[in-house]
């Protein structure tokens, strides 16, 4: 990697340390927020608004932003199963030992359990991602890796009534907690398959919660001009980095590489010839100046990382007008 800076690290639950014991960190605006007089629903409101405030800070945005908002207005407990709860800090996993929902509201992950490999992810890196994504009223958003539906109920409560929300997860049963989870928002529809193949609707946003080896065509085919990809662009197994990606309206493609993280790889979107490239040019560095995704198979000396009928650059391709859809 080009710097040491540490970054937001999307991780899987089988890094677990059950044998630590260090306590959830907390601080009084959490542990007793609504005083002994607000009762159990007052005191996990006032606990979720001062989440949403800890939140916004630690993800750079506007405290008083539509993100932090759904981050009050959204109760967690709901989307990652009964308690004891494994959480993990930034020190490494614990097991709690409240049934406190409390404990939810700190920037930690939280596996979702049945040895799915899947998390509640970090609150501060998905307000990070949902921000640089800027999903607006009306818009068309979709989810890739929903798991129980808490980030895509954000995605939701963005877009708004007037919206719509596609969210995809492969696993059966997460899909269905989803689907329970969002029967409130009527603009939102939970799909049991794979996000990773087609058809995927046309839309304005497309966030993916799992790792890619490559963008994938169906991906940018169902850009609109304008429309905003995000997914960690990743190796399967290895730390990447999320990349944007917009499409514009003369078809080509604006990209920047953002954040470091890792997350547990997306099926059917990891080829190991585009791993070994990626993992390549993440060892090069340099990852800091692409500015451009191209897609062909003529890839220049801006080149950064190339893939079969892709690849990132710091310049823009003159070939590449008009050569969005294929």
């Amino acid at each position: 990697m080009e710097d040491d800076r540490a970054y937001p690290v999307e991780t899987h639950p089988d890094q677990s340390h059950p044998d630590q014991t260090h306590p959830v960190q907390s601080h009084p605006e959490l542990t007793h927020p609504a005083g002994e007089q607000g009762g159990r629903a007052g005191r996990l409101e006032a606990c979720r608004r001062a989440y949403a405030d800890q939140i916004a800070e630690q993800a750079g945005i506007d405290p008083g932003s539509e993100i932090a908002a759904a981050l009050a207005a959204i109760p967690r407990e709901r989307f990652v199963g009964p308690p004891p709860w494994n959480l993990r800090p930034p020190s490494g996993y614990l097991q709690t030992a409240a049934n406190d929902p409390v404990v939810l509201y700190q920037d930690v992950v939280v596996p979702l359990g049945r040895g799915w490999g899947l998390n509640n992810g970090q609150p501060s890196l998905h307000a990070m991602c949902l921000a640089a994504l800027a999903p607006q009223k009306g818009e068309h958003a979709l989810h890739v890796g929903a798991g129980t539906g808490y980030y895509t109920t954000i995605l939701a409560m963005l877009v708004g009534e007037t919206g719509r929300v596609d969210a995809y997860e492969i696993e059966p049963e997460l899909a269905e907690r989803a689907r329970a989870n969002l029967k409130e928002f009527a603009q939102a529809a939970v799909h049991c398959r794979s996000g990773a193949e087609g058809p995927l609707p046309d839309c304005d946003v497309l966030y993916v919660s799992a790792a890619a080896a490559e963008p994938l065509a169906v991906w940018l085919d169902a850009l609109r001009p304008e429309g905003r990809l995000l997914f960690p662009l990743a190796a399967e197994g290895g730390s990447g980095e999320m990349l944007l990606v917009t499409r514009k309206t003369d078809g080509t493609y604006a990209a920047r590489l953002l954040i470091s993280v890792q997350f547990v790889r997306c099926a059917g979107a990891q080829d190991e010839q585009a791993g070994r490239a990626l993992n390549a040019a993440f060892w090069r560095g340099g990852g800091s100046k692409v500015r451009w995704l191209h897609r062909n198979d003529q890839p220049d000396e801006s080149c950064w990382c190339a893939g079969r009928g892709w690849w990132l650059g710091t310049e823009s391709g003159a070939g590449d007008q008009g050569s969005g859809r294929r």
